[in-house]
């Protein structure tokens, strides 16, 4: 790349225009004025995806008559794709549509999902003869097949599309319209952030009480209809602030840089770094090891710094490099980044795992106790809305963990964050064995109240959900709901002997063990904690690594193309 280009790059990337594709005006333009609207469309989303999502397993197997396993890998493969989805809603916005266009063009299919759902849900011909699959312990009840199952299934990954592609864009459209650089703008842009997790919660919060409540009482038709309502509210709100937006311009996207980094290497494979820097001789090698800065990751990876390899003397009139074949230091350190902080995020995935049966066999596990809010008491619970107990819990306990205890741990560490993010995600792994260990107990307790002619109070399922407050917003929520479905099939083929169906391998709770599949949950979840402790050492190798070799003059420099070499 020759120098124009790359000076010209940031400039470029600090470009916002307005919708008719005009450069903005401080004025005009951004702000908390044109968030709120952004606001308006992630707080109506999220109620809507709630509402269905984390009913989902009511539906399928209840009206759509699957068998339970099945039905929760239903669910479980549903929101793992949302979130599988977000990759695809990222790059399309970087590379092609923009953030504006892409939130609107896949906000009309998430609408379309949801409204053909609710057709489904309503009209008796695209839905199996009403039958209890618990009476009739699932054999005398008609599976949804063909027609019928393609209309259903339709609907539902029509919805995840949307929804997936959304997700990435909504935040991202809503921190663009604050300029972090300007003074005062990284307060507003934490205000902001602040603002959408409230909208988060408080979207959960509707559609896990009031429009499960109607979907209990008056129909999964109408409580599909108003979500596919909400959702076209959502939209509206989105258009609306059309005029007051900042909007970036697509840049490319960010996984391009990275793979050129891994393009370069290997076709450099066989090049040898000196030790030293002033080595770049007729050979062409150089020594791009010892990256500028106190990088925590100069000496992992170390076969991706031959990516900033000159194989060839520059001159005026030498054609520069491509830059699938010469990458800068900056790209080499995103690069070794990304795979630095794989084994922190694989290790996420089982909290993920974890969080996914609360969507799935909690709320039919509610289903089997007593939903009454008090003994003799005519208010039922919808067993789907005890999920709603950790976005209230939060809801109160995150302004108490950013006043009370950060300031605490702030004088207690002497670091300016207090708690280091590792450190909030290790004490979110750990509590999670602790929450599965609590709703295994509850499970034996309730088959054995079942055992006895007793139904269990709903209230007892509270005690395991305290460890799902943290670390929600796990980019490996799509792995974690993934390997949930591999587990549930898998745990029922190990555990089924003489014809006999698996843990859980039945559509009554009370003849199936997920009493030992939440003890099985929680010893992974307790070996997951301990690799974790293992990769957050890997990571923080080299925080204080030596850097004696940029201290005796092996730094980066430019090229006359702009490239930082050594």
């Amino acid at each position: 790349m020759d120098v124009e280009s790359r000076a010209a790059a940031p400039e470029a990337e600090d470009v916002t225009v307005d919708w008719r594709g005009q450069p903005c005006r401080a004025h005009r333009h951004g702000g908390m004025r044109a968030a709120i609207f952004v606001l308006g469309i992630q707080a109506f989303e999220i109620m809507a995806i709630a509402a269905v999502g984390n009913n989902l397993i009511t539906y399928v197997f209840g009206e759509m008559h699957f068998p339970l396993p099945q039905a929760a890998n239903v669910v479980t493969n549903f929101v793992g794709t949302i979130f599988l989805l977000a990759l695809l809603g990222g790059f399309l916005s970087d590379s092609y549509l923009g953030c504006f266009w892409t939130i609107l063009t896949f906000g009309f299919v998430e609408l379309s999902g949801f409204i053909l759902l609710s057709l489904q849900a309503h009209l008796p011909q695209l839905k199996p003869p009403p039958c209890s699959m618990v009476a009739s312990a699932g054999g005398g009840c008609e599976k949804a097949r063909g027609f019928k199952a393609t209309v259903f299934f339709l609907a539902l990954y029509l919805v995840a599309l949307g929804s997936g592609c959304l997700k990435p864009n909504m935040i991202a459209h809503g921190a663009d319209q604050f300029d972090a650089a300007a003074p005062g703008g990284a307060g507003r842009l934490s205000t902001y952030f602040n603002s959408a997790y409230f909208s988060f919660c408080a979207g959960e919060l509707v559609a896990l009480t009031a429009l499960v409540w109607v979907q209990t009482h008056s129909g999964m038709d109408v409580g599909f209809g108003i979500s596919a309502a909400a959702m076209a509210a959502g939209l509206l709100s989105l258009v609306s602030g059309a005029a007051l937006y900042r909007n970036k311009p697509p840049r490319g996207s960010i996984f391009t840089p990275i793979a050129r980094v891994f393009v370069a290497a290997y076709s450099k494979r066989k090049q040898v770094c000196p030790s030293r820097s002033n080595s770049v001789n007729a050979g062409g090698a150089c020594e791009p090891a010892r990256l500028a800065g106190n990088f925590r990751h100069n000496n992992k990876f170390r076969f991706l710094d031959k990516a900033c390899i000159r194989v060839a003397q520059q001159g005026p009139n030498t054609k520069p490099e491509s830059p699938w074949r010469l990458c800068t230091v900056a790209e080499v350190q995103q690069a070794k980044t990304l795979l630095a902080v794989t084994p922190i995020f694989a290790c996420t995935i089982v909290f993920n795992t974890v969080l996914a049966q609360l969507q799935t066999f909690s709320v039919q596990q509610g289903s089997a106790m007593d939903t009454s809010l008090l003994p003799g008491s005519s208010f039922h619970i919808p067993p789907a809305s005890l999920q709603g107990i950790p976005y209230a819990m939060m809801l109160a306990l995150v302004p108490a963990y950013e006043l009370l205890l950060v300031p605490l741990m702030k004088r207690a560490t002497g670091t300016r964050s207090g708690i280091t993010p590792l450190q909030r995600i290790g004490v979110g792994l750990g509590t999670v064995a602790f929450s599965m260990v609590a709703a295994a107990d509850v499970e034996r307790r309730r088959r054995g109240a079942a055992a006895g002619g007793h139904r269990m109070s709903v209230l007892w399922a509270c005690a395991g959900m305290q460890a799902f407050l943290t670390a929600l917003t796990y980019c490996s929520y799509a792995f974690g709901f993934y390997l949930s479905s591999v587990l549930v099939s898998l745990v029922n083929r190990v555990t089924a002997r003489h014809g006999v169906g698996g843990w859980l391998g039945d559509n009554d709770l009370n003849k199936d063990r997920l009493d030992l599949f939440y003890w099985m949950l929680a010893a992974l979840s307790v070996l997951n904690f301990f690799c974790f402790l293992l990769c957050a050492r890997w990571y923080n190798a080299g925080v204080d690594g030596s850097d004696a070799a940029a201290a005796s003059g092996q730094v980066a420099a430019e090229g006359v193309d702009g490239k930082e070499i050594i």
